[in-house]
């Protein structure tokens, strides 16, 4: 592509797709066939099996469909400050969606079960009642062992915290045209995002059989899980946005002054290590 496609000044607009129709025939066969899967009806998983095939096959299609038109050079300047603002915006939606779960959390710890414990309260709502956290409420009999700091989620901040300083290192090599540099630190970065997924999956398990933490362990374990259990779904969306990126990559894609769909994974990968290190301070630590 040469430097006067890249800097053309015009907006591009992309033909009109039917990748959109997919998506929505794919939402529709999730969505029903999670309802029949509920209710026990037999074809409940072949729907939502269906709707994850066809819901690939709209990624696919859509995404080569872009990364087809950035290699050809279509995008302009505007196109790119259109898709900064784009991922900006998305990653401040996800910012607010895990707001509301730490709100939550800053709920129970600091307002409700202290009211709940009052003296007031205890005889006709809880009681027997204690303000100390972490607390399953009330109503919660059960004995449960609460998540420390210490042991795998410690490991797993160190994990997160190198991986952003891998993604950064490949950056630098993306930036300075050193493509060895660029494919090391792409492929270590995805190596210790799946390592802590690993370790994730461990604990679950731990706290399942062992400690007797679940998700219907009242506050606490439900705050636990849904916190926890999103960033590990958020890290496992940008384990793959990372491997299709090294997969680019490796087929020659990306320079060192176009490079936005590099980036964005990038912005999101940092946001996934700052959402943990909240998590290590306020869910595990304190």
């Amino acid at each position: 592509m040469s430097q006067q496609q890249h800097q053309a000044p015009y907006y591009y607009v992309p033909a009109p797709s039917t990748s959109m129709i997919w998506g929505s025939g794919a939402l529709l066969c999730l969505a029903m066939g999670t309802i029949f899967w509920i209710n026990g009806r037999g074809a409940g998983p072949w729907l939502v099996l269906a709707g994850f095939g066809l819901l690939l096959v709209m990624l696919r299609r859509w995404f080569g469909q872009v990364i087809g038109e950035s290699e050809s050079g279509v995008y302009s300047k505007r196109v790119d400050v259109s898709f900064r603002w784009s991922m900006s915006w998305f990653i401040f939606s996800e910012v607010m969606f895990f707001a509301a779960f730490f709100g939550a959390l800053f709920y129970a710890r600091v307002l409700s079960v202290p009211d709940l414990a009052t003296l007031e309260n205890q005889s006709l709502l809880w009681p027997g009642s204690t303000t100390a956290w972490p607390n399953a409420g009330p109503g919660f009999k059960e004995f449960f062992s609460p998540m420390h700091a210490m042991g795998i989620p410690a490991i797993n901040t160190l994990l997160l915290l190198t991986s952003g300083v891998t993604l950064t290192w490949a950056h630098w090599g993306l930036l300075e045209n050193n493509r060895g540099q660029l494919k090391m630190g792409l492929f270590a970065t995805i190596a210790l995002g799946a390592l802590f997924l690993c370790l994730q999956a461990y604990e679950y398990i731990e706290a399942y059989h062992q400690l007797n933490l679940k998700l219907t362990t009242g506050i606490y374990g439900s705050t636990f899980f849904m916190l926890t259990g999103f960033h590990g779904f958020h890290v496992t969306l940008g384990a793959i946005m990372l491997t299709v990126i090294f997969v680019r990559v490796l087929k020659g894609h990306f320079r060192a002054d176009h490079h936005f769909g590099f980036e964005g994974v990038a912005w999101y990968w940092h946001f996934v290590d700052v959402v943990w290190l909240l998590l290590f301070i306020f869910v595990y630590w304190l």
